[in-house]
């Protein structure tokens, strides 16, 4: 049983690689039985996918869906890689495939969204403006 080290990259709950995946958790989990597909393990024994099995099996990273209507059409889909809180602001870095965003918000939108290292969000750019969501991650 593989476990997951701090260098093991981006990844997804099992159920959010099957939904990017267009398939079922049984088979995310058929397929982490028969080698198919590379899955590690978190502390509380939960399959974690890495973003580059979703990638390598789709044939191209996830798409961004999230199901509600808005004008920004830039919008990037990662996973938090640090959170720098100081007083009223906060910088969030995100890991977007080859790329490293960096969003200036609001200390309260942090705790409000319930950013922390790993959690998968999507990065809306429009203008010189980003916002973060954590709406129809990877979907």
């Amino acid at each position: 049983m593989v476990r997951i080290s701090k260098s093991d990259g981006r990844l997804l709950k099992a159920s959010d690689a099957a939904r990017a995946l267009g398939i079922s958790l049984d088979t995310i989990r058929r397929w982490d039985r028969e080698g198919r597909i590379r899955c590690l393990r978190d502390a509380s024994n939960r399959r974690m996918v890495p973003v580059s099995e979703v990638e390598r099996l789709r044939g191209s990273p996830p798409a961004v869906r999230t199901g509600i209507r808005f004008s920004a059409r830039n919008r990037i889909a990662g996973v938090v890689r640090e959170v720098k809180a100081d007083g009223v602001m906060a910088l969030v870095e995100i890991d977007a495939g080859p790329y490293l965003l960096a969003a200036a918000i609001t200390s309260d939108a942090v705790d409000e969204l319930g950013l922390a290292p790993g959690v998968a969000v999507v990065a809306t750019i429009k203008a010189t403006s980003v916002m973060v969501s954590r709406e129809g991650v990877l979907e």
